[in-house]
Parts: C-alpha cells; structure tokens; sequence
C-alpha cells in the first residue's frame, strides 16, 4: 500500500504520539492480566465482549466478529469453537436467516464479561483523558 509523502512531524507530534501509545499499551496490558485473572485468554474476552457490541441485538456474526477482531472469519471459526468448548459462547443459527450463525454469549460467558468490562471502564475513563490532554496539546 502506498502512502502520500507526508512531511515529518515536529518533536511535540512525536512526544504525543509516544505518549498515546504508551497509556494505550498499558489499557491493553491492564486487559491482558485482567482476562488471565478472570481464567481466559484476552481474545476470548474481547470475541465475548464484541458479541456485545452491536446496538439491538445480543450477539454478532463470524464476519462481523472477524472485522471486530481484525482477522480472518476461518480464524474466528475456530476461536469460537475454542470458546464454545470452555462454556463462554453458544453458536445458533438465525430465524431469518438460514446462512447465518449467531455468537451468544452463555450465562459464564455473560459473568466474565460483565465483571471484565467494569473493570476496563475505569482504565477507558482514564485513557480516554489522556486522548483529550493530547488532543489539548495539538490544538493549543
């Protein structure tokens, strides 16, 4: 994929970008322990919290749950087999649609991912301050 030249940036632009790199890395670090403390893999959490994560309905499909994922629907194929296996997600298939399989979270599934999402919201409040603080920064 080819890019536009674009001009390099100043060391301000460069210190923010470190910056919000830096306080992203450590949301996602914060995730990663969370999830293993909670007795699963951070994918299976973030496949279990992006069934969650369309307005109206409590479930997601392979492909929208690969676009989530940012991978391949074989791949979450088989990641959801994985997490059917530990008891987290069921598979159904649609009542309007017959070629289409619908992830639902089970009840274990649905107490892992309420307790790991409340825990994220307070690291999100705080990641989210620093994006302002950055944006801030840029703007002055």
């Amino acid at each position: 994929m080819k890019t536009k030249s674009l001009p390099p940036l100043d060391k301000v632009g460069l210190e923010r970008q470190s910056q919000f790199r830096y306080e992203l890395r450590r949301f996602l670090r914060f995730g990663e322990l969370a999830s293993r403390a909670a007795g699963v893999t951070p994918v299976h959490y973030h496949l279990m919290l992006h069934t969650q994560g369309f307005q109206d309905r409590d479930w997601a499909s392979v492909g929208e749950l690969a676009e989530r994922l940012q991978t391949s629907p074989h791949g979450v194929v088989s990641l959801v087999s994985r997490c059917e296996e530990a008891g987290l997600v069921s598979r159904q298939g649609s009542k309007t649609d017959g070629r289409l399989v619908e992830v639902h979270l089970t009840p274990k599934g649905r107490k892992i991912v309420d307790r790991l999402a409340a825990q994220h919201q307070a690291q999100l409040d705080g990641l989210a301050a620093v994006i302002q603080a950055i944006r801030n920064i840029s703007d002055a």
